[in-house]
């Protein structure tokens, strides 16, 4: 279908056609408007957020990132009383956090409610 013949479905003047047009390459283009070209072209529009990973992967990885975090700020302290772990224990306590943080409410939240 040409541009004209959209425009002509969608009662819009030809200007317009090629105004949503640049919206969308800028992405910029309103939902409302992709469902009214759809609709002219008898199609359904389809909005989803597609996952990069599995929510799996996504608790696991988050609860890695927190209980580093956390562990960071409490190794600091270690070192300041001279009371460092080693590298092993490091990551065994880091990873056993994580594992507790994964049955815990606020994994997504900044706040700190670990016990």
């Amino acid at each position: 279908m040409s541009s004209t013949e959209l425009a002509a479905r969608m009662g819009v003047v030809h200007q317009a056609i090629r105004e949503f047009e640049n919206s969308e390459v800028q992405e910029t283009i309103k939902l409302e408007t992709l469902r009214r070209i759809g609709e002219a072209l008898d199609c359904q529009v389809v909005y989803a957020l597609i996952p990069r990973t599995t929510l799996e992967e996504a608790v696991k990885s988050q609860a890695q990132r927190k209980a580093t975090n956390r562990f960071a700020r409490v190794s600091h302290h270690s070192r300041l009383e001279d009371q460092e772990n080693g590298v092993d224990d490091v990551a065994f306590q880091i990873e056993d956090m994580a594992k507790k943080l994964i049955d815990r409410r606020g994994l997504w939240t900044d706040a700190e409610d670990f016990q």
